[in-house]
């Protein structure tokens, strides 16, 4: 049986937030199918203020990935409304920018190119030297300024998703979008990105939601943890604060028995409250 009100497992009082930037009401999604009405998603209901981390986890087919889609506006709701900065979201724009899992990079350009192109499509008007100005800060940002000439096919997977966050952040979204972006990578080069990420962040303090299937990313990472139960008709569970002090020190707060807490918590929700029937291990 699914929770049916949303809880808040909160350690200590939250800083002062921003005021709300995205607002989720009552959303649903529901596809049509030959036996029916599917329903992925019912009564969601979330509010992100502007410049939070917020994480979604939840087990395969939760809708995590569809809510996201109606957040960059790939997907609109069966019911309900997605507002970002007050306006309705309907169809997708550069104030709202996404990172896949599987890269998204053209292979035929250039890694420069590749994110060249992204700038270029957003400010046609801005004069040549300043867009290549644009896409080598970034670059330099994600530490492939060495890399710039290559194509995808000459980089690693870790490269290859600096690019894409580089393509991302270089025309100033107001919304990052991150849909498990780490999860193809192996361990070393995960928490390599993953620190790198949060120093982007910290500088530019753009809004980012991120899908993850990994609780020690999201309590690494994120403000708040948005724990989904499962799907057919997926919603909220549960809402979980991470208040650690930023900027964060990964040993510092693995140190911590709040975070263990937190990790027990979360564990107990998905494997125990919502465990998936074919998870059993």
């Amino acid at each position: 049986m699914q929770a049916s009100n949303q809880q808040v497992l909160e350690f200590q009082p939250r800083s002062t937030q921003n005021s709300s930037f995205v607002n989720i009401a009552d959303v649903s999604k529901v596809y049509p199918t030959p036996t029916g009405p599917y329903t992925v998603l019912e009564n969601i209901n979330l509010t992100v203020n502007q410049g939070e981390f917020i994480c979604l986890i939840g087990h395969s087919g939760c809708g995590k990935s569809t809510l996201l889609n109606m957040v960059s506006g790939f997907a609109t709701p069966t019911t309900g409304s997605v507002t970002v900065g007050g306006k309705r979201i309907t169809e997708p724009g550069p104030e709202r920018m996404v990172v896949f899992q599987n890269y998204a990079l053209l292979p035929w350009l250039s890694v420069f190119d590749n994110v060249y192109l992204a700038v270029d499509s957003v400010h046609p008007q801005k004069p040549e030297r300043e867009k290549r100005a644009v896409v080598r800060e970034h670059l330099a940002m994600v530490g492939l300024s060495e890399a710039m000439d290559k194509k995808p096919t000459q980089i690693s997977g870790g490269m290859k998703q600096r690019v894409s966050i580089a393509r991302a952040l270089a025309i100033r979204p107001e919304v990052l979008i991150l849909d498990e972006p780490f999860g193809a990578l192996d361990a070393i080069t995960k928490e390599e990105l993953q620190e790198e990420l949060l120093t982007i962040w910290n500088d530019h303090r753009c809004t980012v939601l991120m899908i993850t299937h990994d609780i020690d990313e999201a309590l690494f990472l994120a403000d708040r943890l948005v724990m989904m139960t499962n799907g057919p008709a997926a919603g909220i569970g549960e809402i979980m604060n991470i208040d650690f002090p930023r900027p964060r020190n990964r040993d510092q707060i693995m140190e911590q028995p709040e975070y263990y807490d937190l990790r027990n918590h979360a564990l107990d929700f998905l494997y125990n409250r919502f465990a998936h029937d074919n998870d059993a291990a």
